[in-house]
């Protein structure tokens, strides 16, 4: 793929089969970009180049474990 940048890398499809919810990707990969900005974890491997991009990377490779304590 050319460009991994936006919304098609990685695929929403993907993503939803690891969170089922939209609302829960969109929360989770803002904290978890928000952890990374904060951290300015430089040496992170990833196909895009920005924190909400690797954030969702990392969602789909199972890098990061997420708990929702109450039901949406």
């Amino acid at each position: 793929m050319a460009n991994n940048e936006g919304l098609r890398y990685p695929s929403i499809d993907q993503l939803l089969d690891k969170i089922d919810s939209k609302y829960k990707l969109a929360y989770a990969s803002a904290l978890r970009a928000k952890a990374l900005k904060e951290h300015d974890d430089s040496v992170i491997k990833a196909n895009c180049s920005k924190p909400v991009g690797i954030a969702l990377e990392e969602i789909e490779a199972d890098k990061v474990e997420i708990h929702f304590t109450h039901k949406m």
